[in-house]
């Protein structure tokens, strides 16, 4: 079946925003955007969970969005975290985004205030009404306080400007029940769950762990794309522990940083309040990342 969003299918890095001395290294930040164009990643999400923007200012915020278009340059797609438990701020966030260059605005659900269904969906109804930028909805309850049922989803799929959903809930039964639903281009929220749901018939994944392997993410995806089912399997088996292990460690994003360190790509900084790995924490990342063959 046809689905809204094709040209977000593939693989999505949730981008880390590098610091350095507390401040946001857009130096860093060029350089991330410059090795995602030669590991041939689809397009990156800056400013999401991943990229720490609770604690970003606002003009930190758009200042990370306007850098990672720029250095883009077309080079490799960018779909900007724009969400807000504000509408009015999702609103002037997405228009910067789309005055900027962003080919997308990746919106998380309304977080701490609890909306109703209706309010989901008068809230995303408000954004298309004043942005045309491509929406990717961002439905992760597990830091929302509050889920986006699968009808309401389907619902807000119908505005023409939303064309695909990252799917956090960790929940096949929701991810069966959206795709049955609605058009809406389905990407993995979970680096774990990105095989399972390409089965269900998802077409990516807006991945943590492709900060560093997005070459091997990718190529499990294409394997799957293209009926080699033992070949995304075997992928899915190598990565695995990487998604369990490394990502399971402490909270997203501070063990991604910590790998970076280690790897000589970040500073490892995180702001408060999120804490750096402890050193037992990272001699387990260490050594897991070795497993692997990174080290």
């Amino acid at each position: 079946m046809a689905t809204k969003g094709e040209q977000f299918a593939g693989l999505t890095v949730a981008l880390v925003t590098p610091f350095r001395d507390q401040a946001v290294d857009e130096a860093a930040l060029r350089k991330m955007v410059d090795w995602h164009v030669a590991q041939g990643t689809d397009c990156v999400s800056p400013v999401g969970t991943t990229g720490e923007c609770p604690t970003l200012s606002h003009d930190e915020h758009e200042r990370v969005i306007a850098v990672v278009c720029e250095q883009a340059a077309g080079r490799v797609k960018v779909v900007a975290g724009t969400g807000s438990n504000s509408t009015r701020e999702a609103v002037r966030l997405t228009k910067f985004a789309q005055k900027v260059g962003a080919d997308g605005a990746l919106m998380v659900a309304p977080y701490y205030n609890k909306p109703t269904q209706e309010g989901f969906y008068q809230h995303y109804k408000a954004v298309t009404e004043e942005c045309d930028l491509p929406i990717m909805l961002y439905n992760i309850p597990g830091r929302t306080a509050k889920n986006m049922e699968p009808e309401t989803i389907a619902r807000i799929g119908e505005l023409p400007s939303v064309v695909a959903i990252k799917e956090s809930t960790g929940s096949m039964d929701q991810a069966s029940q959206i795709a049955a639903l609605s058009k809406l281009t389905i990407l993995s929220g979970d680096d774990s769950l990105t095989l399972p749901l390409l089965a269900l018939g998802g077409r990516g994944v807006v991945s943590v762990v492709g900060n560093i392997v997005p070459r091997d993410v990718k190529a499990m995806i294409s394997a799957f794309e293209a009926g080699n089912i033992a070949e995304a399997q075997k992928w899915h088996f190598k990565l695995f522990p990487l998604c369990r292990d490394l990502l399971g460690l402490s909270t997203n994003p501070i063990p991604i940083k910590g790998a970076m360190k280690v790897l000589g790509r970040d500073t490892g900084e995180v702001r408060l309040p999120m804490t750096s790995l402890s050193a037992a924490e990272e001699q387990k990342l260490i050594g897991t990342l070795r497993t692997y063959g990174l080290l």
